[in-house]
């Protein structure tokens, strides 16, 4: 087999999502420990926009974005024994390049989904239910009767947090920014949606864990919006800070966390968790498992491949809800 002709959509500078341009190149044969994919969905995640615009760098530029696709097995390499020519595959994390049709990657990166979890449901939920593991597991071990908080409880990864967390037997608030995502977070099983908006959230949730708290609160906003999150943990429990939406976080004093609070703030990254080839491919396996039993992926955006800056936009002004998902 010789080389085949691909599109991907990547930068030449680092930018706004006017930056994204279409690249065309050639995709040798799978060189040996790697496999060809021809890819039927890729998702979009906030890391991506990370990488756009410049926050997290590319290992060069020009260069191709993205962290998580699926689609079915072209061609193998020399050595490749454990996945074969047509069976369905989904990969997460690094190294960035699954914004395209055609791509190789090393055979440890690649997982075979389960008949039960269709190619959208994996390009959606891979980097987003490892990150849920990650922080339900790692960060702080969630128990029954336990109490969550997450900003953007409607979004991509909210959605897969709230069921993950409700099945722990944990109580669940979250945050949305109109009633219709407060009903798809409720339906997901949020205990209570705080219209950002028009309500004090800080003073929600504090009420919520019983006066002093929650256990756990998850915040991707970051800016300001981090500090005054860490107002809504009770004594002992931990805030984590998972990205930075509304702009950088400021340094925070060690004041800010006791000896009064008595608080931990963690700052996990699930990028730096898949790098280790082991975990990701256990957390990983975990959470096919969880979505080949029901845990629900909502796709609230389709787009074609080529419309990229489009998913970027939308993501940025707040306007998809559930997972946005890319098809070659």
């Amino acid at each position: 087999m010789g080389q085949q002709g691909a599109y991907q959509i990547g930068i030449d500078n680092y930018g706004g999502a006017d930056a994204l341009r279409v690249f065309s190149r050639a995709v040798p044969p799978p060189a040996p420990g790697e496999v060809q994919i021809r890819q039927t969905a890729v998702g979009v995640n906030f890391v991506d926009i990370y990488f756009r615009t410049g926050l997290h760098r590319l290992p060069e530029l020009p260069g191709v974005l993205g962290v998580e696709a699926a689609g079915v097995v072209q061609a193998v390499g020399a050595d490749v024994t454990d996945v074969v020519a047509g069976q369905r595959v989904a990969y997460a994390g690094l190294p960035t390049g699954s914004y395209t049709n055609l791509r190789n990657l090393p055979v440890e990166r690649v997982l075979r989904l389960p008949d039960r979890v269709p190619d959208e449901t994996a390009a959606g939920g891979l980097v987003r239910g490892v990150t849920a593991w990650m922080l339900l597991h790692r960060v702080r071990e969630i128990k029954a009767g336990d109490t969550v908080f997450v900003h953007a409880a409607a979004g991509g990864l909210g959605l897969i947090v709230v069921q993950w967390a409700k099945a722990l037997g944990a109580r669940v608030i979250g945050t949305v920014r109109t009633p219709e995502k407060a009903a798809l977070a409720t339906a997901h099983g949020l205990d209570q949606a705080v219209l950002y908006r028009n309500e004090d959230y800080v003073e929600a949730v504090r009420a919520f864990g019983g006066g002093a708290g929650v256990d756990l609160a998850i915040d991707g906003i970051g800016g300001d919006t981090l500090k005054r999150t860490l107002g809504v943990v009770k004594p002992f429990g931990v805030v984590a800070s998972i990205g930075q939406v509304a702009g950088p976080v400021d340094a925070i004093s060690i004041d800010e966390l006791g000896p009064a609070r008595s608080i931990a703030l963690a700052r996990p990254s699930v990028i730096g968790l898949m790098r280790d080839s082991h975990q990701y491919r256990a957390a990983a396996q975990i959470v096919l498992g969880k979505l080949a039993d029901g845990l629900k992926v909502e796709t609230g955006t389709r787009l074609p491949l080529e419309r990229a800056a489009e998913a970027h936009t939308l993501m940025e002004t707040g306007g998809t809800k559930g997972s946005v998902i890319l098809m070659p």
